[in-house]
């Protein structure tokens, strides 16, 4: 004899709940919306690939007009060199002087100051040429020969 039978009709228990299972939420992509798999996947501004009135895709108007802007600089760029390379001063002066060198005083700026109408790198690269110079570095009172556009502006020695 069991004691259930004894108490007649007996009323279960509280059902025990049953475990949790850990929920998976299931997306394809992520925050795209469930679609049926018959429905094709739209993406905005452009149609899907079997569609009847498909256009080719067009080149966004952007890139040929950065082209063409790259290919303008580079243009104006070369046309100002060859322009600016163009208008160089007088030549080099062949008349040359001997001058003694002044306290502070640079081949640039003996270049300035007895062939101004040169172009100043010229007239320093002869100025090193005739004395045999090897650096810029000056000594002041060291005789130097220099070329001379305008032979007054030589000082009397």
């Amino acid at each position: 004899m069991s004691i259930l039978a004894e108490r007649g009709h007996v009323r279960p228990a509280t059902p025990v709940p049953a475990p949790l299972r850990p929920v998976r939420l299931l997306r394809g992509r992520r925050g795209e919306v469930h679609r049926p798999p018959t429905r094709a996947r739209v993406v905005a501004g452009r149609r899907p690939a079997g569609a009847p009135c498909a256009a080719p895709r067009r080149v966004a108007v952007r890139w040929p007009w950065l082209a063409a802007l790259a290919v303008g600089s580079c243009l104006m760029i070369t046309g100002l060199g060859l322009l600016g390379g163009g208008a160089s001063g007088a030549p080099v002066p062949e008349r040359t002087a001997t001058v003694s060198v002044g306290q502070g005083d640079t081949l640039a700026s003996l270049a300035a100051r007895f062939a101004p109408d040169s172009e100043p790198g010229a007239v320093v690269a002869r100025i090193k040429e005739l004395n045999r110079l090897d650096r810029a570095a000056l000594v002041p009172g060291l005789p130097l020969t220099v070329p001379v556009a305008d032979p007054a502006a030589v000082p009397a020695p």
